[in-house]
């Protein structure tokens, strides 16, 4: 990766992961990722705002060479993770005299994961500056946008905030700024999705304050910068307030066919009655893309066969998946299929205990569906109806 300047004096010095599939063990990289460090050069004193994964230290270090950078005053961590943080180590055997700029939280996590001494910090709070001759950096924490100790820093002169990982998405790219904007801000859906969606109500107060910062280029730890901070800023703010639209997410397994003519049926039941479907077979879904779905639908539908007594596996990891994610879900619904007895409504429900939901009349069949359980399907899609208007949705 080359080094690229966002500003005068501010460049970028990270690296693109161009073959990356998998992030955390996890979640499912279909772009790549890129692991962004940016330098800046002030009248007095140079920076570094985070490094990159230790796999990726050669490139770091080739860029601060390109960049012929002979001294690095402060090493800025915004956030603990050691896919930012991981080469902090090696910055400091290569520059002893540099401190770590960071908050007292991030401080302790850093010296847990990196074994770093006490005396290697420099500590700072909320809306503390530090000054690099002509540029003043301000941090702003903004503790679980992400993980408990992450912080915001902000270069008042540059007008760039780096936002460490908010705001980023997993997309490798050889533009540096957000230039191919649908597939950036389609990754970025995905990412605050699959990361960022648990945490909506504390970004909410944390966009508040961004909001008085005067702001022309974000910078994330993941992914393109952004010159267009009104634009990523106003999705993001759909994202995490409280509104939901007139669709419904449904997520199912079948063993014999039993629980997918249920399914089906149900889809062109919501479909007739003018609510959106996006239905996930779980036996072949990107998990990514089921998180995306779950950023604003009103209904999610959780169909499954029973396994000796509880819902399917598959199932079960799904509907726990979305219990973590703690989505803006008003209603949901389980149906399915059984041979003899089972608890997956119980199951199902208790692993739903995160969400604030109106759990709908449950729909279970003894085998093979008959007509009167697809008429009971047909009122269950006329309840779905009559929730959402009732919500002022449709």
């Amino acid at each position: 990766m080359a080094v690229r300047e966002l500003k005068p004096g501010v460049y970028a010095v990270g690296s693109i992961d161009w073959h990356r599939r998998l992030f955390d063990e996890l979640i499912p990289l279909p772009h790549g990722t890129s692991y962004n460090s940016y330098l800046i050069k002030g009248s007095e004193k140079t920076v570094l705002v985070d490094t990159v994964d230790p796999a990726r230290e050669v490139e770091l270090l080739t860029n601060l060479q390109k960049a012929e950078v002979k001294k690095i005053d402060y090493i800025i961590a915004n956030h603990a993770e050691q896919d930012h943080s991981g080469t902090i180590p090696k910055i400091l055997e290569l520059h002893p005299d540099a401190l770590i700029v960071t908050n007292q939280k991030c401080r302790e996590m850093l010296k847990d994961l990196l074994c770093i001494n006490d005396e290697k910090f420099l500590t700072v709070t909320d809306r503390s500056t530090i000054s690099l001759g002509d540029r003043t950096l301000e941090f702003i924490l903004a503790p679980w946008v992400h993980w408990p100790e992450t912080m915001f820093t902000y270069s008042r002169e540059d007008k760039i905030l780096f936002s460490g990982d908010f705001l980023g998405s997993h997309f490798a790219s050889s533009s540096l700024f957000a230039n191919n904007e649908a597939k950036v801000y389609e990754g970025a859906k995905r990412y605050y999705a699959e990361i960022m969606m648990p945490f909506r109500k504390i970004i909410n107060r944390h966009l508040e304050i961004i909001k008085g910062l005067d702001v022309d280029m974000i910078a994330p730890t993941h992914g393109p910068v952004y010159e267009d901070p009104e634009a990523i800023l106003n999705m993001c703010r759909d994202w995490v307030s409280d509104n939901v639209k007139n669709k419904a997410v449904i997520i199912y397994v079948s063993m014999h066919g039993s629980t997918e003519k249920m399914v089906n049926h149900l889809i062109d039941a919501l479909i007739e009655r003018g609510i959106a479907v996006k239905p996930f077979n779980l036996t072949g879904t990107d998990l990514g893309e089921l998180a995306i779905s779950l950023i604003d639908p009103a209904t999610i539908v959780i169909a499954s066969p029973t396994v000796l007594v509880g819902a399917h596996p598959e199932a079960a990891y799904a509907v726990s998946l979305v219990n973590a994610l703690r989505p803006k879900l008003k209603f949901a619904a389980i149906i399915g299929s059984y041979g003899w007895a089972g608890k997956m409504v119980e199951q199902i429900t208790g692993m739903l205990s995160s969400l604030k939901l109106e759990m709908l009349e449950p729909l279970l069949v003894k085998g093979h569906p008959k007509e009167t359980d697809f008429q009971a399907i047909d009122r269950l899609a006329d309840e779905i109806l009559t929730k959402h208007k009732n919500a002022g949705l449709c």
